[in-house]
C-alpha cells in the first residue's frame, strides 16, 4: 500500500499545448491517502482514464510529478510501481485455465505453490468461479473473463494500489452488485489503496470512501457521498450526483435574498456582491409542493417510482424537479413550491459561494 501524491500534475495529448483548453487533464495537486478507496467519477472524456493511466505508468504526464510514499515514480515503468490494474474489457490468457490465470501474478513473483493454491481458491470463491477453475478461459463469456481479470487484480496482497478502469461494464447487473460488495470487503479486510474509475454514480457512491468528481479535465470536488450531496462545490457535481440531480436556477443574489424573475426568495445566509453568472442550486429532496406557500410553479407530470414521486414542473420558464413522498397527495391545485432555505446553495460562474450568517 502507498500514499499517492499528485504534484502539479497535468497532461495534454498535443505536442505543444498553448492554453489550458489544450490539456486533457488540468493541473492537479492532491494526496491519495494510504489505504483509502477512491472513485473517479465523471462523464465520458472528462479525464478519468487519463489520470488513472498516469498513476499506473501507462502514460507519462506533460508536467508535474507522481510520488508513491514520497518516492518519485513519474518516469518509472508500470512493473516497478507494484500496482494491479483491471481494465474496462477483459484481459486474460485464453490458453490457460481459470486457475492458472488467477495464479499467474503470484507465480510470476515466485510464491510457493501452497500459498498460490490457497489464494487462488479464496479469490475464486469471491468471484463465484470455484467450479470453473480447471476450464480454459477461451470458452468463457465476456462477463466471466472480466471476473478473471478482477480476480487476478485482487490476488496479490502486497500491491501499492489497485486500479480499476470501469471494470464492471461487461458484467450483468446482478453480478455488478455482488462484485462491488466483494471489492468493498476486500478493501475492508486488506486495506489496499483502491482507485476506481466509473461514470456510474451508484458504483462510485457505494464503493468509495471519497469520490473524486471530474469535469472537463478538472477535479471539481473530492468528498464523501454526503458532502457531494449536501454541498456540491460545482454545479456539475450537483447535476451529476443525485437522481434527479440538483435544480440549478438563474437568480440575482443580494445579501440574504435571491431574486428569480423579480420574485424574492429568502436565503439562510448572506452574500456579498457576486459577479458573472449567478445561480441558486437546490436538490429536489429539499423542494416542497403546496397549495399556499412558496413561489408559483406549474406541474407538468408526476412520476411514481415506487419509493417516492418525482414531480416534473415549470418554474419561471425553467424545468425543475420536486421529490414527494410515496404517500403524499398531489392535486391539481398545488401550484406553489417552497425550498428549504438551509439547503439552498449559491453559485457564481458554476462554483459554490460561501455565505455568512
Amino acid at each position: 500500500m502507498a500514499k499517492i501524491t499528485l504534484d502539479n500534475l497535468a497532461h495534454s495529448y498535443l505536442p505543444n499545448p498553448a492554453s489550458e483548453d489544450d490539456f486533457a487533464l488540468k493541473e492537479l495537486n492532491h494526496d491519495w491517502v494510504d489505504g483509502e478507496a477512491y472513485a473517479l467519477l465523471g462523464s465520458s472524456g472528462c479525464g478519468k482514464s487519463t489520470l488513472l493511466n498516469i498513476i499506473s505508468g501507462l502514460l507519462h504526464p506533460s508536467q508535474g510529478r507522481i510520488l508513491f510514499d514520497g518516492k518519485d515514480v513519474t518516469h518509472a515503468p508500470t512493473a516497478e510501481r507494484n500496482i494491479a490494474q483491471v481494465f474496462q474489457f477483459p484481459v486474460v490468457y485464453d490458453t490457460m485455465t481459470v486457475h492458472d490465470n488467477l495464479a499467474f501474478p503470484l507465480r510470476n513473483r515466485g510464491r510457493d505453490e501452497t500459498y498460490v493454491a490457497e489464494r487462488v481458491q479464496e479469490i475464486a470463491r469471491m468471484i463465484g468461479m470455484e467450479d470453473m477453475l480447471h476450464r480454459k478461459a477461451r470458452g468463457l463469456g465476456a462477463d466471466q473473463k472480466q471476473k478473471i481479470s478482477l480476480g487476478r487484480g485482487m490476488v496479490r496482497k502486497d500491491v501499492n494500489a489497485l486500479l480499476f478502469d470501469e471494470p464492471l461494464t461487461v458484467i450483468d447487473p446482478h453480478m455488478k452488485w455482488e462484485l462491488r460488495t466483494q471489492l468493498k470487503k476486500l478493501h475492508h479486510d486488506f486495506g489496499h489503496t483502491m482507485i476506481y474509475v466509473t461514470h456510474d454514480q451508484t458504483e462510485a457512491l457505494t464503493f468509495a470512501d471519497k469520490v473524486v468528481v471530474m469535469y472537463d479535465g478538472r477535479v471539481v470536488q473530492i468528498g464523501t457521498p454526503e458532502e457531494l450531496f449536501e454541498r456540491p462545490e460545482h454545479t456539475f457535481v450537483g447535476y451529476f450526483i443525485g437522481s434527479p440531480g440538483m435544480n440549478v436556477i438563474p437568480a440575482k443574489v443580494d445579501g440574504n435574498r435571491a431574486y428569480i424573475d423579480g420574485t424574492e426568495l429568502t436565503l439562510a445566509q448572506g452574500y456579498g456582491p457576486l459577479d458573472g453568472k449567478v445561480e441558486i442550486g437546490v436538490r429536489p429532496e429539499f423542494a416542497r409542493l403546496s397549495q399556499t406557500e412558496g413561489l408559483p410553479v406549474r406541474v407538468r407530470r408526476v412520476e411514481d417510482v415506487g419509493r417516492h414521486k418525482i414531480i416534473r414542473a415549470e418554474f419561471f420558464g425553467q424545468d425543475i424537479n420536486i421529490i414527494a413522498g410515496e404517500d403524499d397527495r398531489i392535486s391539481a391545485d398545488m401550484n406553489r413550491v417552497s425550498f428549504d432555505a438551509a439547503h439552498v446553495n449559491v453559485y457564481a460562474n458554476d462554483w459554490l459561494v460561501r455565505g455568512a450568517a
